[in-house]
């Protein structure tokens, strides 16, 4: 187990809707301004506020600054850090959300990381939702990152460079690998900042991870959207570990990929499979080259009967040879019974909370009762479930 941070980015993220959103959740305040006071940065305010965005009560974390020396190298920034009395988790995390946008800065630049000027985000507010973001998380306990599909918006923005498109070069390079989306909303959603604690701190991205979920916090952006909240959901809570199956029984699968097969022919093949002692045969559509339409032919099987599986797809498919695949499973335990239908016998698997008919007894049962075969199933289904 451990204590995890989810950041669903439905409406995308910046640095301080993450910071918004970890508040929101229960992060410190008090732990997060100690924090940012131990830099050596002045002439900065962070004022944090309730408020509404889509309907949704979130948290705005905005910084305030008079700063205009925003042409830091990674290697200034990186110093101010390391030279505050910061909690080390808070600083290595901290540190490596600057260097992932160095370097991604450098390939955009065809330069050196380290002779990266960052502009808006070497600037002080970036450098205040970045340190306050990982402050958030060390107060809060997290030792996991994840978070979801990254929204993006769509049009123009303006930066150090002038014009640039949405998503920002930046913030579509440090989410190289990760899941993104774009919506048609002429707003960037997704910043080079938010991207950036993403790209370096997450440890995956998906659907919410199994967990006992603990608090829930909403970070704002600054304006609202007309079809959508404007904020980034944090979900904070344990990890719950997935019960190991433990080691199953070994069994193979066996393939014949045929396209010169009908109907019939493939429906006789997996009953003379099942009749030598498949564990379960089947048939999927597949197309193979120049276009033909064809079938793939499967065989699961104990490796014992591989052989005489393997010399009976052969012989009813015609195919010329066979591909094999070891693999292990988990089967349910399973019980056999016969109940009667007005004195007709038909057999019935058991199985945990399930009860399954056998197709051809109930067949036969209904042609000779000259009863619907639905009424037959549903009778001895229903039979099957007393035994059980």
């Amino acid at each position: 187990m451990a204590r995890a941070a989810w950041f669903h980015c439905f409406s995308g993220i910046a640095g301080d809707m993450a910071l918004g959103a970890l508040l929101d959740a229960g992060a410190d305040e008090d732990a997060i301004r100690k924090a940012l006071g131990a830099l050596a940065v002045t002439g900065w305010e962070l004022d944090v506020s309730r408020v509404q965005r889509g309907g949704v009560r979130s948290t705005r974390a905005t910084v305030t600054t008079a700063d205009t020396t925003v042409h830091r190298v990674v290697g200034e920034i990186v110093q101010i850090i390391s030279d505050a009395d910061l909690p080390d988790r808070v600083a290595q995390r901290a540190i490596a959300v600057f260097r992932r946008l160095a370097d991604v800065e450098g390939l955009l630049h065809g330069m050196p990381a380290d002779a990266v000027e960052l502009h808006e985000v070497g600037s002080i507010d970036a450098i205040v939702d970045i340190v306050g973001t990982c402050a958030a998380l060390e107060s809060l306990g997290i030792d996991e990152i994840r978070a979801s599909a990254v929204a993006q918006g769509t049009g123009i923005t303006y930066g150090a460079h002038g014009m640039l498109p949405v998503p920002a070069p930046a913030t579509i390079a440090l989410l190289a690998g990760a899941p993104t989306y774009g919506l048609d909303l002429p707003v960037e959603l997704t910043t080079p900042t938010g991207a950036a604690i993403l790209a370096a701190l997450a440890a995956g991205f998906g659907a919410l991870p199994a967990m006992t979920v603990s608090s829930v916090g909403y970070g704002a952006g600054h304006r609202d959207l007309p079809t959508r909240a404007n904020v980034t959901q944090v979900v904070i809570g344990e990890t719950v570990a997935a019960e190991p199956l433990g080691p199953g029984q070994p069994a193979v699968v066996l393939e014949v990929n045929v396209d010169d097969a009908t109907g019939e022919m493939l429906a006789h093949t997996i009953g003379q499979l099942l009749d030598a002692g498949a564990h379960d045969a089947w048939v999927t559509s597949i197309v193979m080259k120049k276009g033909r339409p064809a079938h793939t032919v499967h065989v699961l099987c104990d490796a014992s009967m591989s052989s005489t599986l393997a010399t009976v797809l052969t012989s009813e498919t015609g195919s010329l040879g066979v591909r094999g695949t070891r693999v292990e499973r988990w089967p349910h335990q399973r019980d056999e019974a016969l109940v009667e239908i007005d004195g007709q016998p038909i057999r019935v698997k058991l199985g945990a909370g399930r009860v399954k008919v056998e197709h051809d007894d109930a067949a036969a049962a209904a042609w000779a009762l000259g009863l619907p075969l639905r009424e037959v199933l549903s009778r001895a289904e229903e039979a099957g479930r007393q035994l059980s």
